[in-house]
């Protein structure tokens, strides 16, 4: 699978406002500041597609690409201690809300910092989607910050943490691209298995 010519798409600030795209859908998710906008980018081939802050917290709204084969959607980061109760309260309505149309939905792409052992708002995601059955995969980001040895031990770990095989959580590196390839052929899997459906 080639991805060319992404495009940024629509943000979407209520559930009213969501698409219900005629292709497949992907969705990506995880804490704020795990690296979802940088994915995004890296992806696309693009620096400045989806935009990235170094304060995290900033995506508040559900935002839309279109990669021609699928359509992804970048969802509001969660665990953002800095956030009050009731902004909280309002993403969590909207990631219910989104994936309420669970059979729009591809796969989910849950990100995490692969130095990090998971959250306890990881966790509930996790749980989130195993329960109500939408595939997804962990990507493990920011691979590049520690060794070669060190990521197998941090991706059994992270495996081993939301009960997983290791084969479902994929070390990726948008600064070197280590493992785009891998997360691209996970992407092809889920457009293909959408298609036949």
């Amino acid at each position: 699978m080639t991805l060319q010519g992404a495009k940024f798409v629509t943000s979407a600030a209520t559930p009213r406002q969501f698409l219900l795209p005629q292709k497949p859908m992907l969705a990506v998710c995880g804490k704020s500041n795990s690296g979802k906008s940088t994915l995004i980018n890296l992806l696309a081939g693009q620096k400045k597609l989806a935009k990235t802050s170094a304060a995290p917290g900033r995506t508040r709204l559900v935002n839309y690409f279109d990669f021609g084969a699928f359509l992804l959607a970048d969802l509001p980061g969660y665990g953002y201690a800095a956030v009050s109760k009731e902004e909280k309260a309002k993403w969590g309505k909207t990631l219910d809300a989104f994936f309420a149309e669970k059979d729009k939905i591809a796969r989910a792409f849950v990100l995490t910092d692969i130095r990090r052992d998971p959250s306890e708002d990881d966790m509930q995601m996790i749980n989130f989607l195993a329960y109500h059955r939408i595939p997804f995969t962990v990507v493990a980001t920011k691979c590049d910050k520690i060794s070669r040895m060190k990521r197998k031990e941090r991706v059994r770990a992270i495996a081993n943490a939301f009960g997983l095989g290791e084969g479902n959580v994929l070390a990726v590196s948008a600064v070197s691209g280590e493992g785009k390839d891998a997360l691209i052929a996970e992407i092809a899997r889920a457009v293909s298995q959408t298609e036949e459906e």
